[in-house]
């Protein structure tokens, strides 16, 4: 069963400015990331559990062809995507988000 995912306005942001950094790169880069981006938020939404815990209720699962992690909250509720975060860039600067 899945459920629902909500995305945190701030790694929205940073879905769109990584989506514009590779179109820069490579046009056609940055549709490809946000595929990616979609095929993980549909398999986190599946199988939410899947991915590893990073802190108490907060989990990540890589991106597949970047370097970049979705990190999430499980929620009885609801899955939030707080981070997308660059695996080279500042460890754990999503703690404050909810």
């Amino acid at each position: 069963m899945s459920r629902l995912v909500r995305i945190h306005e701030a790694a929205e942001a940073e879905i769109n400015e990584a989506a514009n950094f590779y179109d820069l790169a490579s046009p056609g880069l940055g549709s490809e990331f946000l595929d990616e981006i979609e095929r993980t938020i549909r398999s986190i939404s599946e199988f939410p559990e899947a991915g590893p815990l990073v802190r108490a209720h907060v989990r990540k699962r890589t991106v597949a062809r970047f370097p970049y992690s979705l990190v999430y909250a499980v929620r009885p509720d609801e899955i939030r995507i707080l981070a997308v975060a660059h695996h080279k860039r500042r460890p754990f600067y999503w703690r404050g988000r909810r």
